[in-house]
């Protein structure tokens, strides 16, 4: 195993180095190459300044250089091994040094403050959204496949499929022009990741009065164990009855918390939002209606306490943060947990109908055993698949989220660096971009063989 590890390190080194040559070539290629003319084009210069302005581009990043010489040292400078330069250019030896990754040509700053600032937003908001994804995808697509042919999976079958037809574009327009506009509700920010007052607020949320925080205890544990009750002993009927009242009323506080209140709002928001939580309420699998009944029981006592506290509520810089996330999370969850679900559904599935697990039932193995101890880590191996593209993606981040919610992330920064040909930032973006790609792929060959004994690299 060792041996294994050990080489594909090592086969790192000359991927990572055709991976950056590659893109260099492209960007080297182009319409205007890598130039100091790109940099100032359309600055409406006079021809001075733009000669002078050209010069320093040039002295500064070498930009008149052969576009092979460029590469070279770009390489040199990223190498914890290479040749080091004295003041004058000339080469001062050759061996240990510090990697530098170089100044951005847009910025002005080096390329490691700019990756400090933007990566921790990409990883707070792939943190909150990759977790998601898989606790729902996979409660989905387990419950799916064991469903094979019901009203579970057929119902499931076509919202996933409906989710996965809607471009993240698309939905991401349509949750500000709904939810964060003037026009309809105005319940989320249409951009960033806090208000300025945010920033003067203490960073978790609290109450001026003591009573105001007990209130919220006591209507949020009520509300939380009373409708988790009802979602495990109450019959079918009685909770789908009570979520289709929670359901309507709903509907109609969202008819009247519109800015214009139309007609019609009152008609098919509580019929859509009461079928809906019928559904929920009527559902047979227990997990997920425990889940969600239990998080409507948690908000209904949060806006109970809301609405009956003095008002002396300040949200804090932590809840101010999580709020403005909620419609970037929604927005990149839905399509990758469309996909995932119907992922494990197949995986699932194709093992539930294999020998191995007829074996089991036929032993006397329980059926909850036969699909979480066998099926279910035999069926692994497609997710563990889709995970090792997870370490890039939360590096790049989602180029459309961010763009459209005007968040400072690595995907932003990305698109900016390539629109302005920023020679260091792309290099640099690519480098680490491709690294972890292949730590993800590693990871991936290594958890094969623990979820199947089959796999082995000895």
């Amino acid at each position: 195993m060792s041996t294994y590890i050990l080489r594909r390190l090592l086969l790192m080194i000359p991927t990572l180095f055709g991976i950056t040559l590659v893109v260099f070539v492209v960007m080297a290629a182009s319409p205007g190459g890598i130039s100091a003319q790109t940099l100032i084009e359309g600055q409406g210069l006079e021809p001075e300044a733009r000669k002078a302005l050209e010069d320093y581009y040039n002295r500064l990043y070498g930009l008149d250089d052969p576009a092979p010489l460029q590469f070279l040292r770009w390489l040199n400078n990223v190498s914890p091994v290479g040749f080091e330069f004295d003041a004058e250019g000339g080469v001062a030896g050759f061996g240990l040094k510090g990697s530098d990754l170089g100044t951005s040509f847009r910025y002005g700053r080096p390329v490691t403050d700019l990756l400090a600032e933007r990566i921790p937003i990409t990883l707070l908001l792939n943190a909150l959204t990759v977790p998601l994804i898989y606790v729902i995808a996979i409660a989905v697509g387990v419950r799916a496949a064991t469903q094979r042919g019901k009203s579970f999976d057929v119902g499931s079958s076509v919202t996933l499929l409906t989710l996965w037809s809607i471009p993240t574009m698309l939905a991401g327009v349509l949750m500000i022009g709904f939810f964060a506009s003037d026009q309809h509700w105005h319940w989320f920010p249409t951009a960033g990741l806090n208000r300025r007052a945010a920033l003067d607020m203490p960073f978790l949320p609290h109450w001026e009065s003591l009573g105001d925080v007990l209130l919220l205890f006591v209507l949020a544990v009520l509300g939380t164990t009373a409708f988790l009750l009802a979602a495990v002993r109450l019959p079918a009927r009685y909770r789908a009855l009570l979520m289709l009242v929670v359901g309507v009323a709903a509907g109609i506080g969202m008819a009247q918390a519109h800015t214009e209140s139309p007609w019609a709002l009152y008609l098919l928001l509580p019929l859509l939002l009461g079928a809906t939580a019928a559904a929920v309420g009527y559902m047979q699998y227990a997990g997920m209606r425990v889940v969600a009944m239990g998080s409507v029981g948690l908000l209904i006592g949060i806006a109970l306490a809301i609405r009956l506290g003095s008002g002396g509520f300040v949200p804090g810089f932590l809840l101010d943060r999580l709020w403005h996330l909620v419609l970037p999370v929604v927005c990149l969850a839905y399509g990758s947990f469309a996909f995932l679900a119907k992922l494990t559904r197949t995986a699932v599935l194709e093992n539930l109908l294999a020998d191995y697990a007829r074996t089991a039932r036929a032993k006397g193995v329980p059926e909850s055993q036969v699909l979480w101890r066998h099926v279910f880590r035999n069926s692994l191996l497609p997710l563990i698949t889709v995970f090792a593209s997870l370490l890039p993606g939360l590096l790049a981040g989602s180029v459309i989220v961010e763009q459209i919610f005007s968040i400072d992330g690595m995907g932003k920064l990305a698109v900016e660096a390539v629109k302005t040909r920023d020679r260091e930032l792309v290099l640099s973006i690519t480098l680490i971009s491709g690294l972890l790609t292949l730590l993800g792929y590693l990871i991936a060959d290594l958890l094969y063989a623990v979820a199947d004994p089959r796999v082995s690299y000895d």
